[in-house]
């Protein structure tokens, strides 16, 4: 006896028989028995679903002469009959895929001219007609728009984005479900039964996650798997025949990381990596474990579970040991790894990596083992500065860098004086207090060295540093030099007025007097509503506290003409006539 693999030997012949599609095929149904018939219909979902065979069910229901009450086919009438034994004239099937010209679609729209010899409809299914050229789309449009009343069109597709609107617009569309985990389960228990195949329901739930929502991928794999059992279908040779990683090793991963064993979880991926599987894999199928597992904390969620009951049940007692914030960092965690671990030289050490530190999640902050930085560590800074402090200590305003006086008087005297009777000493000066963002080097540290310092700027008095030293005098280079890193260290909300700032001339009028041009009144009133910051930032950077600023527009004769490119070039060759020769040297012209 010829043999007929699952797939095709268990295909649904009637609508009741079709597998997750209750909701379409309810409404296919009900159309047969009203009569109310559209002239084209587009079914669509992904591979394995069911699309064609239904096609095929709704085709011979339209044409049986004696349909049911259920508006099923009656398979006995000639119609019905001559569908089964595979000669029937009206029901024709055209695979797009091979058939896509527009030759192949002229030709099928000849055939709809000729009426029906037995029943009342020509069928025409059209599968994965996604692979119709544009042309060939374009030449089936009017036929489709407008059909003779004795054609129906059923077209079939996995890929609906790639079919033109206007064919999409003259169609009725269903769109197919996926399989879901419980019914690939109940169907493969059928089709075993009446093969006389002994099973496992947990062996069928790994058969069932293979297909990924697939009922003909799920029957293939169930046919592999039947041929490898020798007939008796259990867990372990599934797991070995499909080459799946078990189950079990996310639940002992999970579990050791709870308890924090970080050295069992090396060690259990070192077995997993030897038996052949990927890292990323393992991190894949962890992820999704743990994501299942924080759907059974929850009675609300534990329906999304597309697993077996015996499985189901092992989530839940999970989900009881494991804390809600655990489970969202380390899908955090694993996420991350998911995204770097293309791009990695060194993927084993990426995986153990995010493995330990998912096992360090519930490990207590003051653990030594646990490899992470103590999150006290600043504040035992701060405890042992506060203690070398003396305690009579005044507080005092803290400058980026110590401003060292330029006095003559300020000169430190020898430790040895001439007088004969020294006074007693008076109490040493407050230490300034000292910030913990100090102590050591960071990338911020390094990024601003050799930059003009930033002092700390208290509203409504002048700061230590220029209280030092209120009379400093300095050059028009200074000032200069100031300006331009004031420029530079506004903030971005100013962004606008500092790049003009950065074309403006400061100029010395008589010291500290200081004068800017401005060239015109909008820019005066906006510099104007900060001046007092620009005069305290010069006073800090300058060491004068006597400076002042002087805001003007500019006069008409005072503003610079805005020369145009060739007059800058022009400008430029006058001043300089070795460019000239260059352009004549290499014949060039300015574009």
């Amino acid at each position: 006896m010829e043999y007929i693999v699952s797939a095709r030997k268990y295909r649904p012949m009637t609508f009741d028989t079709v597998v997750g599609q209750s909701a379409l095929t309810t409404t296919l149904k009900n159309a047969v028995k009203s009569g109310k018939l559209a002239h084209a219909y587009l079914f669509c979902g992904p591979r394995g679903v069911g699309k064609t065979t239904c096609a095929r069910i709704f085709a011979k229901a339209i044409n049986c002469q004696n349909p049911t009450a259920d508006g099923e086919a009656c398979n006995e009438c000639e119609s019905c009959q001559s569908f089964n034994e595979q000669r029937s004239l009206n029901i024709f099937e055209l695979d797009a895929a091979s058939n896509n010209s527009v030759e192949h679609i002229k030709t099928l729209m000849e055939q709809t001219r000729i009426p029906p010899q037995l029943g009342r409809y020509k069928v025409f299914i059209i599968d994965e007609v996604h692979m119709l050229s544009t042309a060939a789309f374009n030449a089936f449009l009017k036929t489709l728009e407008e059909p003779p009343a004795h054609v129906i069109f059923i077209l079939a597709t996995t890929e609906k984005h790639k079919i033109l609107p206007t064919i999409l617009s003259r169609c009725q569309i269903y769109d197919f479900e996926r399989m879901t985990i419980r019914n690939t389960v109940d169907h493969l228990k059928h089709v075993a039964d009446q093969e006389g195949i002994t099973y496992e329901e947990q062996a069928l739930a790994v058969i069932a996650e293979k297909a990924d929502g697939g009922m003909r991928d799920a029957l293939s794999i169930f046919d592999q798997a039947a041929s490898f059992c020798q007939g008796n279908i259990t867990y372990e040779k599934v797991i070995e025949d499909l080459n799946v990683l078990d189950a079990e090793n996310y639940f002992q991963i999970i579990d050791l990381a709870v308890a924090n064993k970080v050295s069992d979880i090396m060690v259990l991926l070192n077995n997993v990596i030897n038996k052949g599987f990927d890292g990323g894999l393992l991190i894949q199928g962890l992820a999704k474990h743990v994501r299942n597992v924080l759907m059974a904390k929850d009675p609300q969620t534990l329906p999304l579970l597309e697993v077996s009951d015996q499985q189901r049940q092992r989530y839940q007692e999970q989900a009881k040991h494991c804390e809600t914030r655990f489970l969202y960092q380390a899908l955090k965690l694993m996420n991350q790894c998911d995204i770097n671990y293309r791009q990695s030289s060194n993927k084993r050490l990426l995986v153990e990596l995010t493995l330990i530190e998912i096992a360090q999640i519930t490990q207590p902050d003051d653990d030594a083992s646990a490899g992470r930085r103590p999150r006290r560590l600043k504040t035992l800074f701060k405890n042992l500065i506060r203690q070398s402090q003396p305690q009579n200590a005044t507080p005092q305003v803290v400058a980026a860098k110590p401003v060292v006086s330029a006095k003559p008087n300020a000169i430190s005297k020898p430790a040895h004086s001439e007088n004969p009777n020294p006074q007693p000493k008076p109490s040493a000066p407050a230490s300034p207090a000292m910030k913990i963002g100090g102590i050591g080097f960071s990338w911020n540290n390094l990024r601003n060295q050799g930059k003009p310092s930033k002092m700390k700027i208290i509203p409504g008095s002048v700061s230590a540093a220029v209280e030092q030293q209120t009379d400093a005098v300095f050059s028009q280079e200074d000032l200069e030099l100031q300006w331009m890193a004031m420029c530079n260290r506004m903030p971005k909300e100013l962004y606008g007025i500092a790049t003009r700032m950065k074309n403006m001339n400061p100029v010395i009028i008589e010291l500290p007097r200081i004068e800017v041009t401005v060239d015109n009144a909008l820019i005066k009133q906006e510099m104007d509503d900060f001046r007092g910051r620009i005069v305290n930032t010069l006073k800090q950077s300058l060491q004068n506290a006597n400076i002042t600023l002087d805001i003007r527009v500019a006069e008409h004769q005072e503003q610079a003409k805005i020369l145009s490119r060739r007059e800058q070039f022009e400008l430029m060759s006058k001043e300089n006539l070795a460019i000239e020769k260059l352009r004549q040297a290499f014949d060039l012209e300015l574009a």
